[in-house]
């Protein structure tokens, strides 16, 4: 008869026997360098990001990407000034802020995700036929002051004949986090929301989407990817390896119906209903949210830099080639995987 207790340490031998070798054959991970990216926050408006890792596009250039959500943008910066990032997904206007201020550490634009602002303006009550002249007299639960999203708001207003200081009252001391449960709870009588929140309000009924910052907008380089200079300058090839795995991202969903784009960005949110997946990611599609190549236009960067101006929030006016470069982006796009 067999001891349980001599072959429980067999089991164990074996174990530790296993675990040698491991260490002593290096895995297929040691071949990947880890990039440390943050996002300002997590969004299904950064689909094509997470189409290009869930397809395995980052693996294939031997990257294991690290994502972390930065919680806003100015923690996201400072965690890239601070060398706690090695790339942020963020406002273009940070870049230009970093910049204008005269960083010593100077920091680049080299891709670029989406090409339009990604908020909705929901209303309290269902409106048949909206007209911006409808925000007169009214409370407007907008986004933090200095931010693209609110000034993209108050250009949008300007541009339909309303003064936003003057026409309504403006409401900006409530959290990111915080503005749909603000809403919610009978703050303002309109709304400036991202998505999954603006559909997840009309889905539980406590507010319509009536308008999109994003289509009265137009193009601009609203989200992109930032580095420190010397980041880039260090290793450009790692950096180009991101940039063409990102654009194969962009691509994959250019191509793909919202409901395949679906199947492949649920499992990073796994708390959304699939039902406000596909109407989210709908929206962004039709009024083209997504940027279809990493590469930054000098135009779009010029209209933004109109916009900030008109905010009254351009610290200078930044010229292109001082914080963007598209080299990388162009080298990406015109190279094979």
């Amino acid at each position: 008869m067999s001891n349980p207790r001599f072959g429980g340490w067999l089991l164990v031998l074996a174990s530790l026997v296993l675990l040698l070798v491991a260490c002593g054959n290096p895995s297929a991970d040691s071949d990947f360098t880890t990039l440390r990216v943050v996002e300002v926050t997590h969004s299904l408006f950064y689909a094509p990001q997470y189409v290009a890792i869930q397809q395995g596009f980052f693996e294939e250039e031997g990257i294991h990407l690290e994502l972390t959500d930065g919680a806003g943008g100015d923690k996201t910066m400072a965690m890239l000034l601070a060398g706690e990032a090695d790339f942020v997904l963020v406002g273009a206007e940070t870049g230009i802020y970093v910049t204008a201020r005269g960083a010593q550490d100077g920091v680049v634009g080299f891709a670029q995700l989406t090409q339009t602002d990604g908020t909705f303006l929901v209303s309290r009550q269902p409106l048949d036929s909206f007209n911006w002249n409808d925000l007169k007299g009214k409370t407007l639960l907008g986004q933090r002051k200095g931010g693209m999203p609110q000034m993209v708001s108050e250009y949008v207003q300007r541009q339909n004949g309303l003064n936003p200081r003057q026409d309504l009252t403006l409401i900006q001391n409530v959290d990111f986090n915080n503005l749909g449960s603000a809403f919610a709870a009978g703050t303002g009588d309109f709304v400036q929301l991202f998505e999954p929140v603006a559909s997840k309000m009309e889905q539980e009924g406590k507010g319509y989407v009536v308008a999109s910052f994003g289509e009265e907008s137009g193009r601009l380089p609203y989200t992109i990817y930032l580095s420190k200079q010397r980041t880039i300058e260090k290793d450009p090839q790692l950096a180009e390896g991101f940039v063409r795995a990102l654009y194969r991202g962009q691509q994959w969903v250019d191509s793909h119906t919202p409901e395949e784009i679906a199947d492949q960005v649920q499992p990073f949110f796994p708390d959304t209903d699939r039902t406000v997946i596909i109407q989210v990611l709908k929206r962004y599609q039709q009024q083209g949210a997504w940027a279809t190549d990493p590469i930054i236009d000098k135009e779009e960067y010029e209209h933004l830099l109109d916009v900030m101006e008109e905010g009254g929030e351009l610290p200078a006016r930044v010229p292109f080639d001082d914080v963007i470069d598209t080299d990388i982006a162009e080298k990406a796009v015109n190279s094979k995987p």
